[in-house]
């Protein structure tokens, strides 16, 4: 196997191994919009980056950092409309990013690579933030498994047993935050939801307990990495685009076998 596809593959297991527990809150919380928002305004993240003289995904994790402790705040707050704003941070940033990246003439950038991803190209710095980055949100995770869960049940109830909810819901916005900025690298801006909410939405017909169904999103992740890069090598058709469809046949397959 050649070195950059062998590269590619363990760029997206890091990814899968990630995305999969954290979509499983996503679905659970129904935060699908809040990632969309969070993958949108990465591209700002990007371009600031640039400005800056700095790696462009050190760009992105702030960006996303920022955006998730922005939405969070929101959310708490009952009046703040947190949909509309959303949807005002999604599209405003992702205007004002392309806007910036329009006037920055001395600076050649892979946008398509950006917006759908390129798996192919990833280096070992940045499997050493993909992996770093991920245990550590895979830690983190371990750690507040059980208020985050309850929270996602019932945050009434959640705060009656003593968990702290603000708590978890920052932390957890936060998380999807990092997890966004990771999968960005390999499926882009545009898919970077798909990659969170498939594999979990797969999951969640074959699984009795939360444990069960966020292995199952993981696995189901790493599957569609593999078949998805596979596809890509042997028929030279985009690796993001590729292990998303595989992502959503999966799917597919996961609601036959359930109504079987």
């Amino acid at each position: 196997m050649d070195d950059f596809l062998l590269r590619a593959l363990m760029a997206g297991a890091a990814v899968a191994l990630v995305a999969g527990p954290l979509g499983c809150f996503i679905v659970w919380r129904r935060m699908a919009y809040f990632g969309d928002a969070l993958a949108h305004s990465a591209l700002l993240g990007i371009v600031a980056g640039l400005l800056l003289g700095v790696a462009p995904l050190v760009g992105v994790v702030a960006l996303c950092v920022i955006a998730a402790v922005i939405l969070s705040r929101a959310e708490a707050d009952r009046s703040a409309g947190g949909d509309s704003l959303l949807g005002i941070l999604a599209h405003g940033s992702l205007a004002l990013g392309l806007v910036l990246l329009s006037l920055m003439d001395r600076v050649r950038v892979d946008l398509m690579g950006w917006l759908f991803g390129d798996i192919l190209a990833v280096t070992a710095s940045d499997m050493a933030w993909l992996w770093g980055g991920g245990a550590v949100v895979l830690a983190v995770l371990g750690w507040q498994w059980r208020s985050l869960i309850a929270a996602a049940v019932d945050e009434d109830l959640a705060v009656v047993e003593g968990h702290k909810v603000a708590r978890s819901r920052m932390l957890l916005m936060l998380l999807v935050a990092l997890g966004v900025a990771a999968a960005m690298k390999v499926v882009g801006v545009m898919l970077v939801t798909a990659m969170l909410i498939i594999p979990a939405a797969a999951a969640r017909r074959l699984s009795r307990t939360p444990e069960r169904m966020a292995v199952l999103a993981a696995l189901a992740g790493l599957i569609a990495v593999a078949l998805g890069l596979g596809g890509s090598w042997v028929w030279d058709i985009p690796s993001g685009p590729s292990i998303v469809t595989v992502a959503t046949a999966l799917f597919l397959l996961s609601r036959t076998i359930s109504r079987r």
